[in-house]
């Protein structure tokens, strides 16, 4: 991986997280968030893992977003091999929902921090906007966007609750 203007780099545990975690590359994509996506695993590929954290930090990752299901172990790895921030978005997968990856996710051990968002595609959503805000900070182009982007999600509940009282009358 060349050094490039990567701020961002996605993983995923397996292929079957793509769709939910399409909504972090859609975020990332819109607000122009220059990133990488990979799909690997905390327990069938431990060495690729490591590897490709470091490979991140030095092509210029500051974040790292972390989507698993099930035991969701893929945070807490790459937070082990890295001292730049990671997230976890926890997955449903196997029969609790999403509950054992969002328990595993938060239940870090101290001194190994790992941001954990909602299980799903509003986790994984939010993620992204996190970065984006966070990013947004030495970055006034970018912070203009938010704003944007917050004026516009305004907007819109706005027009709902106008038509909603279009309804009512």
């Amino acid at each position: 991986m060349k050094a490039t203007s990567l701020k961002v780099a996605v993983l995923m545990g397996s292929a079957s997280d793509k769709p939910i975690m399409a909504a972090t590359f859609d975020m990332l994509n819109d607000f122009g968030v220059p990133f990488v996506g990979r799909i690997l695993s905390a327990h069938r590929t431990p060495a690729a893992t490591a590897s490709f954290v470091s490979e991140a930090v030095e092509a210029g990752a500051e974040v790292f977003i972390c989507g698993a299901g099930m035991a969701a172990h893929l945070a807490g790895v790459v937070a082990s091999h890295t001292a730049k921030p990671v997230l976890a978005v926890p997955l449903a997968s196997g029969g609790l929902g999403g509950l054992d990856a969002l328990l595993s996710s938060v239940q870090m051990p101290g001194g190994v921090p790992v941001a954990t968002f909602a299980v799903g595609k509003a986790g994984a959503k939010n993620a992204a906007l996190f970065v984006i805000q966070i990013l947004s900070g030495s970055d006034p182009k970018l912070a203009a966007k938010v704003v944007e982007f917050r004026r516009k999600q305004s907007e819109k509940v706005l027009a709902a609750d106008a038509e909603l009282g279009k309804e009512l009358k």
